[in-house]
């Protein structure tokens, strides 16, 4: 850099090349929590999808802390998890070259929002997605499952649960579920694990079976697409000079003549956003119930806050709808767009940071409109405080009208 006056540290992370657009729109558990064979064998991995964010006030409880017995405001994501169902179990062996799957035993009665995933077009198709598995493997004697469960029981090292969403539970036009495999730890042997596995076929797993409040977890997700951007919006390099040659948004030299090429680590513009991240050691606040059940009718109040009223705000999510089923308050943002598939992971890394270890001591949840400002936390505030709508006070004159008419009537009769 013998043309510069002053030396700076190059910009952005080189750590995330290439920054190209991911091919599925679901984060991958790309590894799972050591397992220690100890305990009841269970999930370490769930799905939900991305509602939206909003704020809570809760008091801090860290002895020694300046925030100590104090309130503090926090951003929180929302993420709403509906029941997953368990639809097959696959067993892995360790290699030299890594995990090799030793085979696939699949559930008799699989939906067809599951079964959707493996067409391309389900319209055209025949619909006949395992029709002759079940006839090999359940009907008459079923030797060939058998002698897949055994073949797992004596080979199996590593076994995981091949589990998919429910998308007719969330207010989306897709009808494809996602899919997704979640390993097994805990249980004293192999045969722990899979016999686990096989329990859960057809049945549903809810997401306290996973996670519980004021654990940790770690997130998978696709960030937000932001389309072809150039090196001052995609790397942060800065501006040249004023009058410069050719462009002010540029990098100021891309390279030596020779070698006459360009270097990988040189600022190029290209595509921003859409990668996978992976977020750890997110707080969870709150596992809220769903709103459909008498325990969830409550689930947007606290024990500061007397308003009996649900985490849904007023008008519902922006560009998501009702949250009706379980949902997640985990702490902070979550990257991608509302309604996207968030992989949710018992995290790897444990960290001793005060934070983690805290109780979480939820004193308000905010539920106002999410478009524009919203100051009012329920519709019977609202309408409290702004009075009736023309359409309300409309409909009672005509009610009026009609018992007043109904009463001369009665009268007239009388006499």
């Amino acid at each position: 850099m013998g043309h510069r006056k002053f030396e700076e540290p190059r910009s952005g992370s080189l750590g995330f090349l290439p920054r190209k657009r991911c091919r599925k729109k679901m984060g991958k558990i790309r590894s799972f929590p050591k397992d220690k064979l100890q305990g009841a064998p269970h999930l370490t991995g769930f799905v939900g999808y991305k509602v939206g964010m909003t704020h809570i006030v809760r008091g801090v409880n860290r002895p020694g802390s300046d925030l100590h017995k104090k309130e503090i405001v926090e951003a929180v994501t929302i993420i709403e998890t509906p029941p997953m169902i368990g639809v097959g179990v696959v067993g892995y062996k360790r290699t030299p070259k890594g995990l090799k799957a030793i085979t696939t035993i699949w559930a008799q009665n699989i939906s067809n929002e599951c079964k959707r995933r493996f067409y391309k077009n389900w319209y055209k198709s025949k619909q006949k997605a395992f029709t002759k598995y079940v006839k090999t493997h359940y009907e008459g004697e079923g030797k060939q499952l058998k002698h897949k469960i055994s073949k797992l029981k004596t080979h199996s090292e590593v076994v995981r649960l091949l589990a998919h969403t429910q998308t007719n539970l969330i207010p989306f036009k897709q009808k494809k579920a996602h899919l997704i495999e979640l390993q097994i730890n805990g249980g004293s042997n192999i045969k722990e694990k899979i016999d686990f596995a096989l329990s859960k076929f057809e049945q549903k797993i809810n997401v306290t079976d996973v996670f519980q409040t004021n654990q940790v977890l770690d997130t998978m997700s696709i960030s937000t697409g932001k389309g072809f951007k150039g090196v001052i919006a995609r790397w942060g390099v800065k501006r040249l000079p004023r009058k410069t040659h050719r462009g002010l948004r540029k990098v100021g030299c891309i390279g030596a003549w020779h070698p006459a090429n360009v270097r990988w680590s040189v600022a190029r513009s290209g595509q921003k956003g859409y990668g996978h991240r992976t977020e750890r050691n997110k707080k969870i606040y709150r596992i809220g119930k769903s709103c459909l059940t008498e325990e969830g009718l409550n689930n947007g109040g606290t024990e500061y806050d007397i308003t009996e009223k649900t985490i849904n705000p007023l008008g519902g999510w922006p560009k998501y709808g009702l949250v009706n089923h379980d949902f997640l308050i985990i702490k902070g943002g979550v990257p991608g767009t509302r309604r996207r598939p968030i992989t949710l992971r018992k995290t790897l890394w444990h960290s001793n940071k005060r934070y983690v270890k805290e109780e979480i001591d939820l004193k308000f949840i905010d539920t106002a409109s999410k478009c524009g400002k919203g100051i009012f936390q329920t519709l019977e505030e609202k309408r409290k405080f702004m009075g009736k709508l023309k359409k309300e006070r409309l409909r009672e004159e005509a009610e009026l009208a009609k018992q007043t008419k109904e009463e001369m009537e009665i009268e007239v009769n009388e006499k």
